[in-house]
């Protein structure tokens, strides 16, 4: 129910920049690690075989990216946060790059895409990953913006 003298409903008035942030970070590290598991068979859903330093490079990143970034809301030291970020940005990059298996193949020789127990289509792995482009965008966001830490 909207509240008129706060312009805002319920549960909202309580969500700091803060919890955003920590849910946020924790839908983040699971993306990474759940890329990590689908990519890691031989026979990954999609079209096209994802480069193995793609994987990894999405995989490390990500890792440092979530290491930094919950160390930075612990301590409250903004510089973690940076160095984060850059990660955060390395980890979106790679797995925008991952998203590319699924583009429709052209050509005669065109397979169609492989499925997997998790799907058979990209709907699990664009929703993961533009997700991920949306959270870290937030999370820029409120760096910027000095809302956290």
């Amino acid at each position: 129910m909207l509240s008129p003298e706060r312009g805002t409903c319920g549960i909202m008035r309580t969500v700091s920049p803060l919890t955003t942030t920590w849910l946020l970070t924790g839908l983040a590290a699971l993306v990474v690690v759940l890329t990590r598991a689908r990519l890691r068979r031989q026979a990954a859903a999609g079209r096209i075989r994802v480069p193995a330093s793609v994987a990894r490079t999405h995989t490390v990143s990500g890792v440092l990216a979530t290491a930094l970034w919950v160390a930075m809301l612990l301590t409250d030291d903004a510089r973690l946060g940076w160095v984060a970020l850059v990660f955060w940005w390395i980890t979106v990059l790679a797995g925008l790059l991952i998203l590319l298996r699924w583009l429709p193949g052209k050509g005669r020789h065109a397979t169609d895409p492989t499925a997997d127990a998790w799907g058979d289509g990209p709907g699990l792995s664009l929703l993961a990953h533009v997700g991920m482009l949306i959270g870290v965008a937030v999370l820029t966001v409120f760096l910027v913006l000095d809302k956290i830490p």
